[in-house]
């Protein structure tokens, strides 16, 4: 099975993103590509399809920083639009702006959310659902994935996972954060659940 995990660059005036972190951590396995995006509208969908294009996954598992929430939160819902609170990597910074003009309003996760949250929490690393990806780079990569999903590569399976701050990076020590051997931990349980193994 072809698993195709994503993360990002860092954004936003952090030094650092978590998810490129615990990417680069991520233990090998036969069938597991890795892919670090830009924090552009463009350049993370276009790079995204590319990959897509070239490996035909089974499963997308994309990774996202959510700071301020304090557990890894698997999104249920991706939606067809591009609004931005800060400008991404490029100066970018998009008003309501459709992702696809001739998509559906939304997309659910064709990822087994509720188990890979089920599984992570069973470790004792705080996991749970979430109904938001947000309308910024995360939603467009998730809202991406599943459109071209539904559109060119039929069985495919996509969904995107938020992750905390790490405990090591530098931020407000005021909002929660996780070790970062946590979120690997976590990220490495979702490509088993994905890949269909047992706990």
């Amino acid at each position: 099975m072809k698993i195709l995990v994503t993360a990002f660059e860092p954004f936003g005036g952090d030094a650092v993103n978590p998810t490129m972190e615990a990417l680069s951590r991520l233990a090998p396995r036969e069938g597991l590509f890795k892919l670090v995006l830009p924090v552009t509208f463009a350049g993370a969908g276009e790079r995204v399809a590319r990959a897509i294009e070239e490996l035909r996954p089974d499963a997308v598992l994309s990774l996202g920083l959510a700071g301020g929430r304090d557990r890894i939160t698997p999104e249920r819902v991706a939606i067809n639009l591009d609004d931005a609170r800060i400008a991404d990597n490029d100066g970018f910074q998009p008003v309501d702006a459709p992702i696809a003009p001739d998509g559906p309003d939304a997309y659910f996760t064709t990822l087994p959310v509720r188990e890979i949250a089920r599984r992570i929490g069973d470790m004792g690393i705080p996991a749970g659902l979430s109904l938001s990806a947000g309308a910024y780079v995360c939603n467009h990569v998730m809202y991406t994935c599943l459109h071209l999903a539904r559109t060119k590569y039929p069985g495919m399976k996509c969904g995107f996972v938020h992750v905390p701050y790490t405990a090591e990076m530098p931020h407000d020590a005021s909002k929660p954060s996780l070790p970062l051997a946590d979120i690997v931990r976590a990220v490495e349980e979702a490509v088993r659940v994905i890949a269909g193994e047992d706990a």
